[in-house]
């Protein structure tokens, strides 16, 4: 990554008009990879973690370990865990709020020392991601929780199996639950579990460890508890949100774009999607391949848990609607405030309107260049890509967002013809 990747003094200048082409290899997924660090907190010894991605939350992860007493290294697309005997239990503060996902902390600590205490988590600004199905599994397994000045406190004497149904298919209460139940007494079920591939993939490294997890990828996971896990080494899957980002980027600028190193299968719907518009698509073991000639068409989408449309790319459908032809409707049923980037397409020229959980945006041929801002990580790349359908020269703020989620964001777009610089922002 050029420049500072934190810093909230950057901008990228994009330039309109210019067509996505080429190809493009996604590194490790984000939503995997924090969560595969935080697992390693389970099994004394060293976790090696491969292909992971050159994002600025992989060392904000490796902060909030290196607190609790591992010491961590980060090698080009390696990450080394050495996890010790005597672990800590309390989270720095400072450390766990600069990344939402620092709460997958939880259920690896409860497991393994029976107690943690964590700070509220921070990161995007996308909605409100309360911690009470995380309790509410914790609880159901034994352990005791409570507030405790912005601080989630938890403590178990021991940890028994229990069935636990939560009332939505949360992906992080899923991770905790889990991870919690894995060194537990007995035999854990959760119902109406999510479904995400970086589910499975953190129950293929648990699996690993020696858990004994089956259902991973269903709604229903069981999860024999065992005594200890012993560390492994793990490749992280690929990024599903990375690689869909540059299909969607193809078709809004009317480009031709194949990625690889991911599974088809992780954006089956976003593929759907895409054919709906007008797409060309094509698909192998590994790879995808999205082209777009004309004017792709209006068409409704509605955000899920997987395997539905992935409220990540909710921005980027929003402006994928923002230069197709006709009218559409994106309800967000997950994430209420990531409508904020309704607002920023408003200031490239977009006739749009939210009401509740429902955006209704009325195409153009071409978007206005203006000044917008990124409020999360996915926001940021919406911009990028509405900014290369604009008129000329778009400035995109608070980039250090991108760089929490896109390894090397401004070299791919570059490889596949954008126009892009990082700048100081002057203002």
């Amino acid at each position: 990554m050029s420049g500072n990747p934190t810093s909230r003094e950057e901008s990228f200048l994009v330039r309109g008009g210019t067509r996505l082409s080429g190809e493009i290899a996604v590194a490790g997924a984000k939503n995997s990879v924090l969560k595969l660090m935080a697992v390693a907190l389970m099994a004394r010894g060293r976790t090696t973690l491969t292909n992971c991605p050159a994002i600025s939350d992989v060392p904000a992860m490796a902060d909030v370990l290196r607190h609790l007493g591992c010491t961590v290294e980060i090698t080009a697309d390696t990450v080394v865990i050495d996890t010790p005997a005597e672990l800590g239990h309390v989270a720095d503060d400072k450390a766990a709020q600069r990344l939402r996902a620092s709460v997958c902390i939880l259920g690896p600590l409860v497991g393994r020392l029976r107690q943690a205490v964590i700070a509220m988590p921070g990161g995007d600004a996308i909605g409100s991601r309360p911690l009470n199905w995380h309790q509410n599994g914790l609880n159901r397994l034994g352990a005791e929780t409570h507030m405790d000045h912005g601080r989630l406190v938890a403590r178990a004497s021991r940890l028994r199996g229990a069935t636990y149904e939560l009332s939505f298919p949360s992906v992080g209460a899923t991770e905790t639950f889990v991870t919690a139940a894995v060194l537990a007494e007995g035999t854990s079920v959760l119902k109406n579990a999510a479904r995400e591939p970086e589910i499975v993939d953190i129950c293929d490294l648990l699996n690993q460890m020696g858990a004994k997890i089956t259902g991973a990828g269903t709604s229903t996971i069981s999860v024999e508890g065992v005594e200890e896990l012993s560390p492994v080494t793990h490749r992280v899957i690929g990024d599903r949100i990375v690689a869909a980002t540059w299909a969607m980027g193809a078709v809004m600028t009317r480009g031709d774009v194949k990625v690889t190193g991911i599974d088809p299968m992780f954006v089956h719907v976003v593929l759907e999607t895409l054919r709906g518009v007008g797409a060309e698509v094509e698909t192998g073991r590994d790879w995808i391949r999205v082209s777009q000639t004309g004017r792709p068409r209006a068409r409704d989408v509605r955000t899920l848990p997987f395997p539905g449309f992935p409220t990540d790319l909710q921005p980027m459908a929003i402006a994928l609607a923002s230069v197709s032809d006709g009218v559409s409707v994106v309800t967000e049923n997950l994430f209420e405030a990531r409508f904020r980037f309704v607002e920023e397409m408003v200031r490239m020229g977009v006739d749009a309107e939210t009401d509740g959980h429902h955006a209704k945006i009325v195409g153009r041929e071409r978007l206005d260049s203006a000044t917008v801002w990124a409020s999360d990580i996915r926001a940021g790349a919406g911009l990028v890509l509405a900014g290369m359908c604009a008129d000329d020269i778009t400035e995109v703020c608070e980039v250090f967002h991108i760089d929490r989620g896109y390894s090397d964001f401004v070299g791919n777009v570059r490889s596949l013809g954008g126009e892009i610089e990082r700048v100081p922002t002057y203002r």
